[in-house]
């Protein structure tokens, strides 16, 4: 079974962290949400999400993909988190899978992930960072290599079904979408 980490950080985007969650259980992926702190995790709008673990007790556990949802601070959180960034690259290093939506690319850039990539994000959130080679394009679902992005809450279940198509197959993707009813 594939296995995703979706790191929670105080003021992260329910939108985009639900969808990504759910969609992915959808598809029988084992998903590990693990809050950057012990104990329930407050979304941008107030919702309140138990983690099935913190952050520490998912460090040693492999994984075929991290991902990053977005939003304001949580997005700001998960970049000022080393324990977030020593991940990141671990991962890109085995060539595994890195994601983020909406304004959490900026984390990816801060770990050095984002050179020479093209890539996307909500527009404005990285209009302060200087990257060399990073194209930031206004496309909803950006898959450069081994890091992929998206724009914002809009497009998380675009997002969420690309991810399960580069984990599970087209299959798969488009059995769970279908029950969707979109």
């Amino acid at each position: 079974m594939k296995k995703v980490l979706v790191p929670l950080a105080s003021g992260f985007e329910e939108l985009e962290a639900v969808t990504i969650i759910d969609l992915l259980r959808r598809a029988n992926i084992d998903v590990t949400v693990a809050g950057l702190v012990e104990g329930v995790i407050t979304g941008s709008r107030g919702t309140k999400i138990l983690p099935d673990c913190n952050l520490d007790q998912a460090l040693d556990a492999e994984f075929e993909m991290i991902v990053l949802p977005g939003g304001l601070p949580g997005a700001d959180n998960l970049n000022q988190d080393k324990r977030i960034h020593q991940l990141l690259k671990k991962m890109a290093s085995k060539g595994r899978y890195v994601a983020a939506i909406c304004a959490a690319p900026k984390v990816l850039a801060a770990a050095g992930l984002l050179e020479n990539k093209e890539m996307t994000s909500y527009p404005g959130a990285l209009s302060d960072v200087a990257v060399t080679g990073m194209h930031n394009t206004a496309k909803a679902i950006v898959l450069d290599d081994n890091v992929i992005t998206s724009r914002g809450p809009g497009t998380a279940m675009d997002f969420a079904l690309c991810l399960i198509q580069l984990l599970s197959g087209e299959e798969v993707r488009d059995n769970v979408e279908t029950g969707l009813q979109r």
